[in-house]
C-alpha cells in the first residue's frame, strides 16, 4: 500500500506551491482529508526570476483551502532564509493592494494550469 504523503501535512508545517519562477509558501492549518483540500495560510511569495530572490510579504492575506496533491512539503534550507527576510518586519495589518494582486495572479495562473490539463 502507498501512503500519501500529503495527508501527513501537520498543522504549522511550511509547505509549498510551485508555478513557474515562483513559489508560494504557506503554513498549514488544517489538512481536510474527506475533500483531499489543505487548508494554510500564505506566508510569502517568492519570485525566482532574480538572485536574490524578489519576496512578497502575504502574511496579511486570505487563507486558502486548496487540492492537497499540488503541495509538497518546503525544505528548511530554502525557507530559513526567506522566512528570515518577511519576519524582521511587522505585519501591516492589511496586505498592499500590489501583495493581493500577485497573490491572486499566482492562484489565478495555478487553478487555469490545473483544470486545462
Amino acid at each position: 500500500m502507498i501512503m500519501d504523503t500529503h495527508l501527513e501535512f501537520q498543522p504549522g508545517q511550511i509547505v509549498s506551491l510551485e508555478h513557474g519562477d515562483k513559489n508560494l509558501y504557506a503554513e498549514v492549518i488544517e489538512v481536510v482529508v474527506s475533500r483531499q483540500l489543505c487548508w494554510v495560510r500564505p506566508l510569502l511569495l517568492a519570485n525566482h526570476t532574480q538572485e536574490p530572490p524578489l519576496i512578497t510579504d502575504l502574511r496579511d492575506a486570505s487563507d486558502l483551502l486548496w487540492p492537497i496533491q499540488l503541495f509538497r512539503p518546503a525544505l528548511d534550507t530554502e525557507v530559513i532564509t526567506l522566512l528570515s527576510q518577511v519576519f524582521v518586519k511587522e505585519p501591516q495589518g492589511e496586505p498592499d493592494l500590489a501583495a493581493k494582486q500577485q497573490l491572486h495572479q499566482f492562484i489565478q495562473q495555478m487553478w487555469q494550469e490545473n483544470h486545462t490539463q
